[in-house]
């Protein structure tokens, strides 16, 4: 017969802490707000502080490692474009970045809506694995072919 055990383990359940209330719209704006003054706060900066002048933001560590620029090699020159109203200059310095932009704003357009509405569903993650190496292979295309004679006009 084995001796009992000096500590035994509760076995009775947790007590039920009860209903928990639902998050307030105020903290289910939190992300978005949050988010939006950010990229708003950094887009000023850019305004302000011109990345066209060389090292005024740095360097680009994978432009300073390599030689070759990477896919968001531009991005900053697009948004300071973008700022100033260029559409043009800011594509010739990030295609890809001023094509994302409108499909940026509108995931957080939808994301805002959904935390002042409460109504959250579930993403849709049947297609989510296709749409994230898509994504990815038109990035290391993008990087590609900007480094390649014929994709001159694609570097920033």
């Amino acid at each position: 017969m084995e001796p009992a055990d000096p500590h035994p383990i509760a076995t009775a359940p947790f007590p039920d802490p009860g209903p928990v209330a639902p998050p307030s719209r105020r903290d289910r704006l939190a992300g978005p707000l949050l988010t939006a003054a950010v990229v708003g706060g950094v887009t000023v900066a850019l305004h302000l502080r011109d990345p066209h002048s060389a090292g005024s933001w740095g360097e680009c560590p994978w432009l300073a490692l390599t030689g070759l620029y990477c896919p968001a090699c531009g991005g900053l020159r697009a948004v300071n474009d973008l700022t100033n109203g260029d559409v043009l200059g800011a594509a010739s310095s990030n295609l890809v970045f001023v094509v994302l932009v409108p499909v940026l704003v509108l995931g957080w357009l939808l994301w805002t809506r959904r935390a002042w509405t409460g109504t959250f569903t579930a993403p849709r993650s049947r297609h989510a694995g296709a749409w994230i190496a898509a994504f990815a292979v038109v990035m290391v295309v993008f990087a590609v072919a900007r480094n390649l004679p014929f994709g001159t006009w694609l570097a920033p």
